[in-house]
């Protein structure tokens, strides 16, 4: 699967969440995501709009008024005490942690006592969660077009700001920007909140790639400027091509001093850091010392995040580095029914074709609870379930 987005009119977390409706995305799988962590009700709802002669689906988040203000520390609970899948759980992380970082550089701040004000708020909150859970829903490589900012000044929770807002350049540091189309009113077009988001969930940075495109969401965002649409756009299709090609660092160190028990705590920071895989080796170290060599898989761009991650979870004093090239299978998400309970199932496809269909045990493990039936049971239903989706 392959995702591009359009952010030439700007991006918002309420423009994305109805891109992704307008995708396909089920708005039930939104709203799950968002019931799962915010300690009030939240309810998201679809309207059908048109933006300068574009239709396009809105999303309103509709959110209790709150002055609360939320601390990373605060989110980072919240998101860790839920009953999120983990995928989306490790994509919403990853999109505050982008925040925090960026407010941090602009105030001069450390990242973990980060106070957030306009992102901190419910209705925030909920637009980062359900976009995670869209774009987790959808799977797959997302390029991004240049991004729309804004001009002029915009009002703020620190009094009056230029656009793009400190926040947002910091976000957008390293990746393509402009001021935005012609004509468009000065204002703020990219909220932090969008610009973290696409940050975080950008594989590379273009116009649209070669893709046969199946879907199109086009999320509307609140103003209706007379002189372009406000809106974004999201495509959602097939690759041209049956593998993708990706540069990645593998990081490794060998161990010989750490209690094993803190290893799983270990991993789970290294993929909330970034990393696409990470395990452990167990070897022999001189003298006849029983060790382990740490091994990390890790996009170029979440190298330096990871290697400090691993300087701080781990004792380790040094780790040696290697490039690799990776050809991955394109990959999406389906789901099958078993006893009533939905189960998701991650696909592979070479050249169109579905080859590996894996049902996802935590699904499994919940259905089979819900129904008190053994797992390894409702695991080979998934199973032959799966198997018609080959092909």
């Amino acid at each position: 699967m392959t995702l591009w987005i359009d952010a030439s009119a700007g991006a918002s977390g309420d423009m994305l969440l109805g891109a992704l409706v307008g995708a396909g995305v089920p708005v039930d799988v939104l709203q799950d995501a968002v019931d799962a962590v915010t300690p009030e009700p939240v309810n998201l709802r679809v309207e059908r709009v048109t933006r300068n002669g574009f239709a396009a689906t809105r999303c309103h988040v509709a959110a209790r008024a709150s002055t609360q203000h939320r601390s990373w520390r605060d989110i980072r609970g919240m998101l860790r005490g839920s009953r999120l899948d983990e995928d989306v759980r490790s994509l919403a992380f990853r999109v505050f942690e982008r925040l925090a970082e960026a407010e941090a550089t602009v105030h001069g701040s450390d990242p973990h006592d980060v106070t957030f004000h306009e992102v901190g708020a419910l209705d925030a909150i909920a637009d980062v969660v359900g976009a995670s859970a869209g774009f987790s829903r959808l799977g797959g490589a997302v390029v991004v077009s240049p991004v729309a900012v804004g001009s002029g000044t915009v009002e703020g929770a620190h009094g009056t700001m230029p656009v793009p807002p400190p926040a947002v350049a910091e976000l957008l540091r390293g990746v393509p920007s402009y001021a935005g189309p012609a004509g468009a009113p000065a204002t703020e077009l990219c909220t932090p909140t969008g610009a973290a988001i696409l940050t975080t969930v950008a594989t590379s940075w273009g116009p649209q790639p070669p893709m046969t495109t199946e879907q199109v969401g086009v999320g509307a965002g609140s103003r209706d400027p007379e002189g372009h649409a406000n809106v974004l756009r999201l495509f959602v299709g097939a690759p041209v091509g049956s593998t993708r090609e990706d540069t990645a660092v593998l990081i490794e160190t060998n161990v010989d001093d750490l209690d094993p028990r803190v290893w799983p705590s270990v991993i789970a920071a290294l993929l909330d850091a970034g990393a696409s895989d990470a395990w452990l080796t167990p070897i022999l170290m001189k003298k006849g010392r029983p060790a382990h060599t740490l091994s990390v898989l890790v996009p170029q761009d979440r190298a330096e995040k990871v290697r400090a991650t691993v300087f701080r979870e781990t004792p380790a004093i040094g780790v040696r580095e290697q490039r690799l090239d990776k050809h991955a299978l394109d990959r999406e998400m389906s789901s099958v029914d078993v006893d009533g309970y939905a189960i998701a199932v991650k696909l592979a496809r070479h050249e169109g074709a579905v080859v590996n269909a894996m049902p996802e045990y935590d699904d499994v493990a919940r259905a089979a609870a819900a129904v008190g039936r053994p797992v390894v049971d409702v695991l080979a239903d998934a199973f032959a379930a799966s198997r018609k989706l080959l092909g």
